[in-house]
């Protein structure tokens, strides 16, 4: 746990644009990158334009990984198949809990 990220990619996408967003998550999410615990897109119900792809990954290393290969991740090529150019943003899981 001590070594797990998360990384948020976070982008305005317009209206029209939403269903292309959901249907190349879908297709570029059924077999995850190594290292990646798991992925979720989000839509802000405050503000329908903002959506994020919040993606767990197993440690920094694998992040790094990932970030060294030279490819442009997937999570930013999914945006901008929906015309949206993400930020990114990471975090180290400090503690986590589930039901």
């Amino acid at each position: 746990m001590q070594n797990m990220v998360m990384t948020i990619l976070e982008a305005t996408v317009d209206e029209d644009q939403w269903q292309t967003l959901r249907d190349v998550y879908a297709r570029e999410t059924k077999v995850l990158d190594p290292g990646i615990v798991q992925t979720l897109l989000v839509q802000n119900s405050r503000e329908p334009k903002l959506w994020r792809i919040i993606t767990l990954w197993e440690s920094r290393a694998a992040l790094d990984e990932m970030r060294q290969s030279n490819q442009t991740p997937r999570g930013v090529l999914m945006f901008r198949e929906a015309n949206a150019e993400p930020s990114l943003t990471i975090f180290h899981v400090a503690a986590s809990a589930q039901a």
